[in-house]
C-alpha cells in the first residue's frame, strides 16, 4: 500500500499557495519554456503590468487597477516555474525577481500617494508612504537574515497577505476602505518587521548559547 507524502510545514501563506498550485505552475512552466520564453522576460512583463495598474490607481481608477493586478498576478509564480523547467542553476534570477518585486511595491504605493496628494488628502499620502516603507523593510530584514545564514520567512504580513489586502481595498472602490486598508498595511508591515528582527535576535542568542555550552 502506497503511503501519502506528508505535507511539509509552512511558515507563510506564499509557501502554502505554492504547495497547492505546484502541479499547475509546473505544467505551465514547462509549456512556456518550450515556447522559448525566458523567465526574466516574464518577471519584467510582470513589473510592466504593475506599472500600468499603478497608473490607473493614480488616476483614481481603483477597480480597474485591481483587476489589472489580479490578471497579472500569475506571472509572479510563472517565472519561477519556467526557471525550474529550464533547470536554471544561476542565482541572478532570484535577485532580479526580488528587486523587481520592490519596484512593484513602490509603483503601487506611489500611485496611491499621487492620487491622495492630487486630492489634498494628506493622511492618505502619509499612510501610503508608511505602508511603502513597511513593505520594503519586511523583505529587507529577511534578506539580511539570509545573508548571515538564517531562514527568516516568519511574520504576520508576508507579500501574499499584503497583495491580498491591496486587492481587496482597491476592489472596494471606496476611499474610506482604502484608508482603512492602508492603516492595516502600515501596522501589519511594521509589526512584521519587528517580528523578524526579534526572531533574528532570539535565534542568534540561542546559537551563541549553544556554542558557549559546547565549548564549556
Amino acid at each position: 500500500m502506497s503511503q501519502k507524502t506528508a505535507r511539509p510545514p509552512f511558515k507563510t501563506l506564499t509557501d502554502l499557495m505554492r504547495y497547492y498550485t505546484r502541479d499547475l505552475t509546473t505544467g505551465l512552466g514547462q509549456r512556456v519554456h518550450k515556447l522559448g520564453i525566458h523567465p526574466d522576460a516574464i518577471t519584467a512583463l510582470g513589473l510592466a503590468v504593475v506599472a500600468i495598474a499603478a497608473y490607473m490607481i493614480a488616476q483614481g481608477y481603483f477597480w480597474g487597477g485591481a483587476i489589472i493586478l489580479l490578471l497579472g498576478s500569475p506571472l509572479d509564480a510563472l517565472d519561477g516555474a519556467v526557471a525550474r523547467a529550464m533547470q536554471r542553476t544561476g542565482k541572478f534570477g532570484a535577485v532580479f525577481d526580488s528587486t523587481l518585486d520592490r519596484y512593484a511595491d513602490g509603483f503601487i504605493f506611489m500611485g496611491l500617494a499621487y492620487y491622495f496628494s492630487d486630492w489634498g488628502n494628506n493622511t492618505g499620502v502619509i499612510l501610503s508612504l508608511l505602508a511603502l516603507l513597511g513593505s520594503e523593510l519586511v523583505p529587507y530584514v529577511r534578506a539580511r537574515a539570509e545573508g548571515i545564514g538564517l531562514d527568516c520567512k516568519i511574520g504576520l504580513l508576508t507579500r501574499m497577505e499584503r497583495m491580498g489586502i491591496i486587492l481587496l481595498m482597491l476592489l472596494s472602490g471606496s476611499e474610506r476602505i482604502i484608508i482603512i486598508g492602508l492603516w492595516i498595511l502600515v501596522i501589519g508591515t511594521h509589526f512584521t518587521t519587528l517580528q523578524r528582527i526579534w526572531y533574528v535576535y532570539r535565534t542568534l542568542k540561542e546559537k551563541e548559547s549553544q556554542s558557549y555550552d559546547s565549548a564549556s
